[in-house]
């Protein structure tokens, strides 16, 4: 309305307009100032009506309607001038108005065309971005983060957030519809699919972004940090220093914690709470907790070097659970290994270190605790059912046999439950198979495992810990009685709902703990010679025949089987490969790149393999024997998937490669699967990954 009110006036100044038009009412305003013309053609109707019944009444209707009509034809044409003179100044004035307004809004705003040039910005755009009325140029080369490609193509605004001059701003797009406007006026022709503006709405956010930022940097951080080998490293230091190296491990981690302006408190001999800010949380993520090597520097005499695991826990909704998140953080840490710090937050967890070898616990305190309890809880059982993880190995395999013989001491039902195997199990399967002495349903598929299962059935998951990884996931959902045994390091990724967890990373294998366990059953459990083999043969596989992660008590869980009728020679038969196997083995060895120097990188031919997976591992063991090889990894195509083996000896933790990639394991054994790519997008993922990781000091 303002427009045309100032556009007639710039046409009359100019003598465009050469007779003043009419004015009349229209719009709304017409029909309600029609309001006294139909009263007067109802009071003739009335008279009429009265003239009818009454004539000497209806001359009096007549003659008032007379007078009203007259009434009216003054009052309408005396002051119709004025009334219309007022609207047109109201009209001019509201205009003024609402342009003043729109100047001097206090938020930038400013109206662009389809192409996203400015047509038009109020004074206070005009002032952030310097420009005077009169630019109509690309938005885009004021806001760079303001392209036409991301314009809001419906009514829904579109949201961009970008500096300038070392404020923050957000700018809003909204789509207006001119239809009515166009079809109202004769000035011009636009076309269908241009009637429409994009208005900009810019907001400073400079204020807020700086108070949300302290408000993240000042919120509390809670963790733990526990000494790994307190007991062992004390035991390696005369008398006289312990007290002094204690002195010094309180100290350091105290001078730690206060240089980032935190708080600590001694809980225990080997236990520490901290609290700290935010803020402070980041530098130690950016310096990957380096308190955790610090500490290993600390040396007056004693044979071991300290440890440390940290568990944080941040971001939580309230104090109690973050609390919650730093002792799950720690549990997880120690899970793990140990000399690691574990950052959890509602978003994920987060992993630092882990680098050292974990420390084997010589006392079997733990293990006597776990097999009592497991053999009370198989004990209340009618049925157990043991699983592992997916294409079933001969760690996995051993194990479950040897769960098997507790349960059938112990007079329960057992099933091992297998749906896919590989090579390396298929001679002792069949051994068990043909053996009369054994149920001809001690194996079954997930198809019986769904049968089977009920709230009097006890499953038992070994060596793994990961619901994904084991063989049938489902089970696991439909089991009321889960008791896990794993030897890898936990990951994010748990069998939450398990009654009895024994995870313990230092052991060799599955089989080492399973021996163990044993142990305490009644006495120990007889085992066959089958059962004996097939126990053996996991410590020997997983340890690469004793070499690597191979402790005390893994020679002592070997030497009780050897005491149980394990046959060494027997073992290595059943073990040996065939002529096609060991060539495709031998050609992933010779044509392996080495990686930034110290990293083996080979893809194994998998055709006409019966278990390639096990053939790819053996060659990622090869390739440690090279001189200079820190690391060996070999990716094998099965099952329309691509299988990374990883090995190391000492100097690289596989395990935290391999969960970047979505997988995990040991420190010196790990594993990850991929899917949907081919041999050589793993490769490329695989290296990408490992220079990634070296530049950020991860390995």
């Amino acid at each position: 309305m303002w427009y045309s009110v100032f556009h007639n006036n710039y046409l009359l100044q100019r003598g465009m307009i050469m007779t003043k038009p009419k004015a009349k009412y229209s719009g709304r305003l017409r029909p309600y100032l029609a309001w006294p013309t139909i009263t007067a053609v109802l009071f003739c109707i009335l008279s009429f009506i009265i003239c009818f019944m009454d004539l000497k009444a209806g001359i009096v209707a007549v003659i008032f309607t007379l007078c009203y009509i007259a009434v009216v034809i003054v009052l309408v044409f005396a002051y119709k001038p004025k009334v219309m003179t007022d609207l047109v100044s109201f009209a001019a004035q509201y205009g003024q108005v609402q342009k003043q307004m729109l100047d001097e809004f206090s938020i930038p705003y400013g109206v662009l065309d389809t192409d996203g040039k400015i047509i038009w910005m109020n004074q206070h755009m005009r002032m952030m971005l310097e420009k005077s009325n009169r630019y109509h140029k690309s938005i885009t080369n004021l806001i760079p983060e303001i392209t036409i490609d991301k314009f809001p193509e419906s009514r829904e605004p579109v949201s961009f957030e970008f500096s300038m001059n070392d404020r923050d701003y957000r700018a809003e797009l909204k789509r207006i519809r001119i239809d009515e406007w166009h079809a109202s006026t004769d000035l011009m022709s636009i076309p269908e699919e241009q009637c429409y503006l994009h208005t900009i709405y810019i907001f400073d956010n400079t204020e807020l972004k700086k108070a949300l930022r302290a408000n993240e940097e000042q919120r509390l951080v809670v963790g733990l940090i526990y000494i790994d080998n307190y007991d062992e490293v004390l035991d390696s230091t005369d008398d006289v220093r312990r007290s002094l190296l204690l002195a010094l491990v309180d100290r350091k981690i105290d001078k730690f914690i206060s240089n980032h302006h935190g708080i600590m408190k001694k809980l225990e001999k080997d236990k520490y709470y901290i609290i700290m800010k935010q803020k402070y949380l980041d530098i130690l993520k950016a310096n990957r907790f380096s308190l955790l090597e610090d500490i290993k520097t600390l040396n007056i005499g004693n044979d071991m070097r300290l440890t440390l695991s940290i568990g944080i826990g941040s971001n939580g909704s309230t104090y109690v659970e973050t609390y919650e998140f730093s002792r799950a953080a720690i549990d997880l840490a120690l899970g793990r290994g140990g000399d690691q710090a574990v950052v959890k937050t509602p978003d994920g967890i987060s992993y630092y270190g882990g680098k050292s070898q974990q420390m084997e616990k010589n006392t079997r305190v733990k293990a006597r605790v776990k097999a009592q309890a497991l053999r009370e809880f198989i004990s209340t059982r009618d049925d157990v059912i043991i699983m592992g993880h997916k294409v079933t190995d001969i760690d996995t395999f051993g194990a479950a046999v040897g769960i098997y013989r507790a349960a059938r001491v112990l007079g329960k039902r057992a099933y091992i439950l297998i749906d896919e195997n590989s090579t390396s199990i298929r001679p002792y399967l069949n051994l068990f198979r043909e053996n009369r002495e054994y149920e001809s349903d001690m194996f079954i598929n997930h198809r019986d495992a769904d049968e089977l299962v009920d709230n009097d059935t006890l499953l038992v998951v070994v060596d793994t810990n990961r619901p994904s990884n084991s063989e049938y996931p489902e089970l696991l959902e439909r089991s009321h009685t889960i008791a896990v045994l794993d030897h890898h390091r936990q990951s994010s990724e748990v069998i939450k709902n398990a009654t009895l967890s024994y995870i313990e990373p230092y052991a060799s294998s599955a089989c080492e703990m399973v021996a163990e366990i044993l142990q305490y059953f009644d006495d120990g459990v007889k085992l066959t010679n089958i059962e004996a083999d097939c126990l053996y043969a996991g410590i020997i596989v997983d340890t690469n025949n004793f070499v690597a992660k191979t402790g005390v008590r893994t020679f002592e869980a070997a030497a009780h089987l050897r005491r149980r009728g394990a046959d060494v020679t027997q073992v290595r038969k059943m073990m040996r490969n065939d002529m096609t196997s060991y060539k495709a083995r031998a050609e992933a060895v010779r044509h392996a790149e080495l990686y930034l120097d110290n990293y083996a990188i080979s893809i194994l031919p998998s055709a006409g393999l019966d278990s390639p997976t096990t053939v790819g591992a053996q060659a990622a063991n090869e390739l440690l024997n090279i001189t200079g090889v820190k690391a060996s990894f070999v990716l094998t195509a099965y099952n329309n998937q691509i299988y990374i083996s990883a090995r190391s000896i000492d100097e690289v933790n596989v395990q935290i490669i391999m969960e970047r990639m979505g997988g995990g394991g040991h420190m010196n054994i790990a594993g990850a699967q991929l899917r949907d790519v081919t041999p050589e997008q793993a490769v490329d993922a695989l290296k990408e990954t490992l220079q990634t990781m070296k530049g950020e000091g991860a390995i």
